[in-house]
């Protein structure tokens, strides 16, 4: 493995996980009802899963060019970090679109409630 396809291999690594801790991050502020905040950790991860796909865009148009990539176990480990942080952001954010309806319904019965109760 050539010192570009190393760092490459890094880079997916690297993002794919700064990826998943913004999801959960995103994740753990809708929890607590923190939409904004949520939409904006959602944010962050989708630039850092695409700055990822990027350097795997990198990594696959050398394997198609003369300087073609050798597998390894590296790289496959760097790939599918990369592609499970994507799958953990499309999850995030369908479980933040959750919390919101939650929140939303939960907004709904305390005004039933509370127009019963005068």
């Amino acid at each position: 493995m050539d010192i570009h396809t190393e760092e490459a291999v890094v880079k997916l690594i690297l993002h794919g996980g700064n990826t998943r801790n913004e999801a959960y991050a995103a994740i753990a502020a809708a929890e607590n009802y923190k939409f904004e905040e949520a939409t904006s950790h959602l944010q962050k991860a989708e630039v850092q899963f695409l700055e990822g796909h990027a350097w795997q865009t990198k990594l696959v148009s050398r394997r198609s060019s003369e300087h073609e990539v050798a597998p390894s176990f590296l790289l496959v480990h760097g790939q599918d970090h990369l592609m499970t942080a994507q799958a953990e952001l499309n999850l995030a954010k369908q479980i933040v679109r959750q919390y919101q309806k939650q929140r939303e319904l939960e907004t709904r019965i305390e005004q039933l409630e509370r127009n019963i109760l005068k």
